[in-house]
């Protein structure tokens, strides 16, 4: 059985990364693989060294995994791109027949729900990273998603 990685050992894991400024971390154990890079930002603002991407998979799933530079990338029309942290499936509403955490044309907020993704059988809520509108969602609604894959494309604000 695979070894996990509880929230605490996460975030310890994370703000040692963060004091020693390591812009890149890998880690293999017992079936587990959990890789951390931080995203290169170019702006004149400092750079929050708080901002890594995290995917613990395990080792046969990474191996598969494309490796994604961030889990905020700025790219093509001045648009950014909030992605999968994780491999599972999409949902865009709470639970069936209920009304979607968002919609294309909404104004998002940082820190909003824009959808869940469910990882064996829990419940992962994903929050915008920026302030703006949510020009596009890019995936369906039950498909299944892999880590770093682009799922909504946000115009900052």
């Amino acid at each position: 059985m695979a070894k996990t990685l509880n929230i605490d050992e996460l975030k310890e894991l994370l703000e040692l990364i963060a004091e020693r400024n390591i812009t890149e971390f890998e880690l293999e154990e017992e079936g587990v693989r959990i890789k951390i890079k931080k995203a290169a930002v170019a702006t004149d603002e400092p750079v929050d060294s708080s901002t890594a991407t995290v995917a613990a998979l395990p080792a046969s799933a990474a191996a598969e995994s494309a490796a994604v530079s961030g889990s905020a990338e700025a790219t093509e029309k001045g648009l950014s791109f909030i992605t999968s942290p994780m491999v599972g499936t999409f949902y865009r509403q709470p639970e069936p027949g209920s009304e979607p955490f968002a919609r294309e044309g909404d104004n998002v907020k940082k820190g909003q729900v824009l959808c869940i993704i469910e990882a064996m059988k829990l419940m992962n809520d994903i929050e915008s990273e920026f302030h703006g509108e949510l020009v596009e969602i890019l995936v369906e609604n039950g498909q299944t998603v892999q880590y770093g894959d682009r799922l909504f494309a946000i115009r900052e604000t």
